[in-house]
């Protein structure tokens, strides 16, 4: 990876790659180089054939604070098409995670605020420590959490969201669970081990039919109903045509 990526972490073994980001004393805070470098994981993931799911994760106490002073510093100094241009860098990162064909799994440990509380409901499917906090706080600061609106008002209601990103108050894992914005709460002493178990079960999986999966389920948001069932059904014959989906009509039918 080049120089820049050391702030995050890549390792691929048993189908899973592992991406975490590598600032444990900023709190895993969001800045050029640590967008930069997730965004070379997850391509890199996306064109290994041999991984199944990507782990999302933060070194030490924390999964991410959200963007770090000196990003501030540059926000507030930088002309419109300097923060346009920055804006778009991570909004590129969202929809990387998207693009990407494997599912994308959120692990978090301890805080999960602003752009780092987004790029976990980013992710397909996140899990959380009993002790994680999620939150948007960037109304305190005068700055509106916009890229991350996209992404938060697919996860929960309108009026949940809106309470979310205009209080810009933290809440806990199980709260976060109740509102539908991660998937499962697990124990701390054993939330290593529930993340491997959790994604690991991709691994059984047909690669094809989930990549498949994922890209209608997000294809078919804002589509009307016609629409949606005419891309349901375009999909289903490409799917009938894969190698795995025969190979498994042939293991099943010889049962």
């Amino acid at each position: 990876m080049k120089e820049e990526s050391k702030q995050v972490l890549y390792s691929v073994e048993n189908g899973l790659a592992r991406i975490t980001l590598n600032r444990p004393e900023k709190r895993n805070a969001l800045n050029d180089a640590l967008i930069s470098g997730l965004k070379e994981s997850l391509r890199g993931a996306d064109e290994d054939e041999s991984v199944r799911a990507v782990i999302l994760k933060g070194a030490g106490a924390d999964f991410c604070s959200g963007a770090d002073l000196s990003a501030l510093q540059k926000i507030s100094g930088a002309s419109v098409m300097e923060n346009l241009e920055d804006a778009r860098s991570l909004m590129e990162l969202f929809a990387l995670i998207r693009r990407t064909r494997v599912p994308v799994v959120a692990a978090v440990r301890g805080r999960a605020l602003a752009g780092g509380c987004g790029l976990a409901t980013a992710c397909d499917i996140v899990l959380a420590a009993r002790d994680a906090r999620f939150g948007y706080p960037e109304v305190k600061i005068g700055f509106v959490p916009a890229m991350v609106m996209a992404i938060l008002r697919r996860n929960v209601s309108e009026k949940r969201a809106f309470e979310l990103i205009t209080l810009g108050a933290e809440i806990s894992a199980d709260e976060a669970e109740r509102l539908g914005l991660i998937n499962q709460v697990m124990d701390n002493e054993d939330f290593d081990e529930g993340v491997d178990a959790y994604a690991g079960a991709f691994t059984k999986m047909s690669r094809s039919a989930i990549t498949l999966s994922k890209h209608l389920l997000y294809h078919i948001d804002g589509m009307t109903f016609e629409a949606a069932l005419q891309s349901g059904a375009d999909l289903n014959a490409i799917a009938r045509m894969t190698e795995d989906c025969q190979q498994g009509i042939a293991r099943f039918l010889k049962k």
